[in-house]
């Protein structure tokens, strides 16, 4: 355990449904400041969230506990409420019962302003700063899509960068580094909404990527014929658009370019960040964690979307840089954003916490290429299991049914080799990872939540009857 005086400072930066289209995985995603910081540290270009929405993921990176152990699976509700996991220790206050000064701005538990209050006799922060938001929107929505909801729209908006909430969450924390207590390490989180939907950004981050250069993500007609009915149960009605509708309306194109646009922008907004980091001194003793909550479909699959057990929702970006971090590069073992706490723990030199089911990364952080003791793995609901490993990817679904890819040969997983002979061993191996008695929901779980009751499978509370035509696949949406 080191004394206090020699603990590095922590800066956690969280971005808001980032898959891995960042400039050191995706080259074509002009991404300078990701680079940069990928640069001075490892970037794990096989990292995983534990559920692909955003409330579960965030509640089992910060509790370090998987959703199978919370029974936290759906947006709602907030963990606290459970009398169970009313008084966990978090990833904040752990470092605040250690001797740091804790500060948030922006998203990093799922709602910024009621859960994360500082009124109350356990804060999850020592500060709580502004709170950002989705917005600025328009007087009205760009896109006309099935859904009016006013979040699913992308565009050229607004004017400025300095109106965007992004820019405002990253001056709250600039001002923060200029005022910091003299007599205590901080852990400063930094929660970017971009590039979540609406897919805004000013026009100068479209201009990045015209046309003539744009490469869309790859993708297969017909990908879905190999694949379970029951993965369509995942995200059985979604206000997201779906292809069918982006290429009646030729929107595929504009919706992309929205998402890198998205990204470039908050990654200007984390240069600034990095830019105050360094010019008040404090870079050399902060070591710096930048992660994504659940990736994005950008079409794979058929889906502009999270909410699935295929890679586009499940692998995020997680890099680590500053002190403590030796290596340098890629790594491509197997990580989970569960890992995080567990590693900063030990970079920090605190006391171990005994009940954390992550495993620490540090032995990647010196050397990229030492092999990692266990898989991914990533919850949807309760029953829906994916696990990930560095070359292949297993899924059991609720219903029993499977797939497995090999992501070498097949990195789109676009060819499902369930009934492949050559893979049985692996797949009988990589099925023994499989969460065991999973927690059922918590109490209040909706939205985004499928779960069976009754005999019946729900979705978002309705239940499916296996006659019931997929929506995605009716009227064009």
């Amino acid at each position: 355990m080191l004394p206090a005086a020699e603990r590095p400072n922590v800066l956690f930066i969280a971005s808001d449904d980032l898959n891995e289209y960042i400039g050191p995985i995706h080259p074509q995603v002009l991404t300078p400041n990701i680079d940069r910081l990928a640069n001075s540290g490892i970037c794990f270009s096989n990292a995983h969230c534990q559920s692909p929405i955003c409330n579960p993921s965030r509640t089992s990176l910060l509790t370090g506990l998987r959703p199978s152990t919370t029974g936290v699976y759906a947006l709602e509700p907030w963990f606290r409420t459970s009398e169970t996991w009313a008084n966990v220790t978090t990833l904040p206050q752990y470092f605040a019962q250690n001797g740091y000064y804790t500060m948030s701005t922006g998203k990093i538990f799922h709602d910024h302003g009621q859960f994360a209050t500082v009124a109350s006799d356990r804060p999850e922060f020592d500060l709580l700063g502004y709170a950002g938001g989705f917005g600025p929107l328009p007087p009205q929505k760009f896109v006309t899509t099935p859904d009016p909801m006013v979040l699913i729209d992308w565009g050229a908006y607004p004017e400025k960068d300095e109106e965007g909430e992004d820019y405002k969450v990253a001056s709250w924390a600039i001002a923060q580094l200029k005022e910091l207590p003299k007599d205590k390490p901080f852990f400063m989180c930094v929660g970017f909404f971009r590039p979540h939907l609406p897919l805004f950004a000013p026009q100068k981050w479209h201009d990045l990527y015209p046309d003539e250069t744009l490469v869309l993500p790859p993708y297969l007609e017909n990908d879905r014929d190999d694949v379970p009915p029951f993965s369509w149960y995942l995200h059985w009605k979604l206000p997201e658009v779906g292809m069918k509708w982006v290429k009646a309306h030729d929107q595929w194109k504009a919706i992309f370019r929205s998402y890198l646009a998205s990204v470039s922008y908050m990654d200007a907004q984390l240069g600034r960040l990095l830019d105050a980091l360094e010019s008040e001194g404090l870079a050399e003793n902060t070591i710096i964690v930048l992660w994504g909550d659940n990736g994005w479909h950008l079409g794979q699959k058929e889906l502009f979307s999270k909410t699935s057990l295929w890679d586009p929702a499940t692998r995020v970006p997680l890099i680590i840089s500053g002190k403590g971090v030796a290596g340098r590069g890629l790594c491509s073992q197997p990580a989970e954003l569960l890992d995080i706490y567990p590693t900063l723990i030990e970079l920090c030199g605190l006391p171990k916490n005994e009940s954390l089911e992550g495993i620490s990364l540090s032995p990647q952080l010196a050397n990229a290429k030492t092999p990692r003791e266990r898989p991914a793995i990533t919850t949807h609901g309760p029953d829906n299991h994916s696990i990930r490993t560095e070359r292949f990817r297993y899924t059991l679904y609720g219903d029993g049914s499977q797939e497995f890819y090999d992501m070498k040969d097949d990195p789109n997983e676009w060819t499902n080799r369930i009934a492949d002979p050559q893979y049985q061993k692996e797949i009988e191996k990589m099925a023994k990872w499989i969460p065991k008695n999973p927690a059922a929901p918590l109490p209040g779980s909706h939205s985004r939540l499928i779960e069976k009751k009754d005999g019946i499978w729900h979705w978002e509370g309705i239940p499916i009857h296996p006659n019931d035509p997929v929506p995605a696949l009716g009227a064009v949406q």
